[in-house]
């Protein structure tokens, strides 16, 4: 079957309006206080809050919980914030401490967005900003990307260097950056021991890609979970659920439970107390 060039160009058309992003407007924001940013259309997708946990569950994080909180609720409330690295230990709160906090703030302050941005799409950063700029400026966002790290051939760094400091561009004022990591530099330190041999000026090199770091106005470490903080926060999920066990049995099962896997942590806690309410019919509900 032959086209016309009048049908090709309405197909084309109706190509490029299927795969068009929805536009993003006040009222599309209204829908939740989460967001996901998506790529390839540039698209703002609203998801559900779904948290189990209260703020209060969190244990071990006092001082890092403290700051993050007043971080946010100034911004919150239309004043200077902090962007925010937080890097540590894997599994000890990182990530559920800015969703928990944002959670709790947004609840009396509706006008705060959390946008999750993946990875891999930190190269779009400057059209995720342009995408905010452009909305009701009542709107107060946290840009958020979990377990951020660049490897040796990744330039991303640079770009987020640029925004982070504001570039040519200003940066808008309701926009702040929350992002954690393993790493306090962002980068393996295999990385910055290899550039080393092939470098004209190697610590010029070392500099440039652990210097990312500086760009963050509050920077928070996460360390390793004690046995009896892993222990407490165990204990705090079973009488937060009512989970129908002694303290004596779920102690010595969540010894054996985290022996098993070699560590203990706020994940590995959690990941127990998910396993018992299974086994005994509980729904994790906040």
């Amino acid at each position: 079957m032959k086209f016309s060039k009048e049908d090709n160009l309405r197909r084309i058309a109706d190509a490029l309006e299927r795969i068009s992003p929805l536009p993003i407007d006040n009222k599309n924001l209204d829908k939740s206080s989460l967001f996901l940013w998506k790529t390839n259309p540039d698209r703002l997708v609203f998801i559900e809050n779904d948290y189990a946990l209260g703020l209060d569950l969190l244990i071990g994080v006092n001082y890092n919980k403290e700051q993050l909180y007043k971080n946010t609720l100034q911004f919150a409330k239309g004043f200077p914030a902090n962007n925010v690295l937080l890097w540590g230990a894997r599994g000890t709160g990182k990530s559920s401490l800015i969703k928990l906090i944002h959670n709790e703030i947004s609840n009396s302050n509706s006008f705060l967005k959390l946008v999750q941005i993946q990875r891999k799409d930190i190269s779009s950063m400057d059209r995720l900003l342009s995408t905010l700029k452009d909305l009701n400026k009542e709107y107060n966002f946290i840009i958020y990307c979990d377990d951020l790290s660049f490897s040796d051939e990744n330039d991303d760094f640079k770009t987020l260097k640029v925004l982070l400091d504001g570039g040519l561009v200003e940066n808008p004022s309701n926009v702040v950056f929350y992002c954690t990591s393993n790493r306090k530099h962002l980068i393996p330190r295999e990385m910055s021991e290899n550039t080393l041999s092939s470098s004209i000026s190697p610590a010029e090199v070392v500099e440039e890609k652990i210097s990312l770091s500086d760009r963050f106005g509050l920077i928070l470490g996460f360390y390793p979970f004690s046995q009896d903080q892993y222990l407490e926060m165990v204990l705090n999920y079973k009488n937060k659920f009512k989970i129908p066990i002694s303290d004596n049995k779920i102690i010595k099962e969540a010894i054996e439970w985290q022996q098993t896997r070699g560590s203990r942590s706020g994940r590995v806690a959690w990941q127990f107390i998910i396993f018992l309410a299974g086994k005994y019919e509980i729904l994790l509900k906040s």
